[in-house]
């Protein structure tokens, strides 16, 4: 089971919407059983599976040791395709119940997780550097990260890497790569941003960019992965060409192990 972070700095980078078409690919398209988990109090994920946050436990119940993993895996309508939604109380988790008096409560949703079967598990984190990242970054065997072509965004990318290269160093993981999205190939800006990104994450960045398309938005509304409303958009050909990609780049690390 390989266990994958998806990660920013700061919201609105498509984080979300890589996490849930990666592993909708995944499922679709190349046969693997795939567990999304929604670590995000916003619960974008949950919604854009077309459920109601409010109306499911989420993995802050599993925890706190109310409830087991099992009880709190939702079916999505796609085959081989889980998921375990978010809800608000994530937000303060680490600071209630019996979260509170553990010194080693980051480690929870590792060991949590450590017996189920599924080919992959996607956790998608929340857009900062807090409690939830930090443990979901523990429980992983990489990172993918997500970024924009704009200032804020690349901007936050090295506050990212230092606080991923300080958890790596007592529980290690490996960043897979940094997806881009919303891109536009004629970018007046792209070289620089580029650039930037490369020195922050040597060798990281992904060949495939997801460009601007409005039907990411428009299938996320529908509650639906875009290959399930439209498959034939040149973002759904943009996800399935970076799942390849992400596939094979782990493919090729598995080899050299």
């Amino acid at each position: 089971m390989i266990t994958i972070a998806v990660s920013s700095f700061k919201g609105g980078t498509g984080k979300t919407s890589i996490s849930l078409n990666f592993g909708s690919a995944l499922a679709q398209f190349h046969g693997k059983k795939v567990l999304f988990i929604d670590f995000d109090a916003q619960a974008n994920l949950t919604a854009g599976f077309g459920f109601d946050p409010d109306s499911h436990e989420s993995m802050a119940a599993v925890l706190q040791k109310k409830k087991t993993v099992e009880e709190v895996i939702l079916k999505t309508d796609i085959p081989n395709l889980d998921l375990i939604p978010a809800d608000t109380w994530l937000e303060r988790v680490e600071v209630t119940g019996v979260l509170a008096q553990d010194r080693y409560s980051h480690e929870r949703l590792k060991e949590s997780l450590a017996h189920l079967d599924y080919d992959y598990v996607l956790i998608d984190t929340p857009p900062s550097l807090c409690w939830l990242t930090e443990s979901a970054f523990i429980a992983s065997d990489y990172s993918l990260v997500c970024a924009t072509p704009e200032f804020y965004s690349i901007k936050g990318l090295q506050r990212l890497s230092y606080f991923m290269h300080y958890i790596a160093k007592r529980h290690p993981f490996e960043v897979l790569g940094v997806a881009l999205s919303f891109w536009n190939h004629r970018g007046k800006n792209n070289e620089t941003f580029l650039e930037v990104v490369e020195s922050t994450f040597p060798g990281k960045v992904l060949d495939t960019k997801v460009r601007r398309d409005i039907a990411v938005s428009e299938s996320a509304i529908h509650g639906k992965p875009i290959f399930s409303i439209f498959p034939k958009s040149r973002a759904a050909d943009d996800f399935e060409a970076l799942t390849k990609e992400l596939l094979e780049k782990m493919e090729c690390k598995a080899a050299l192990h």
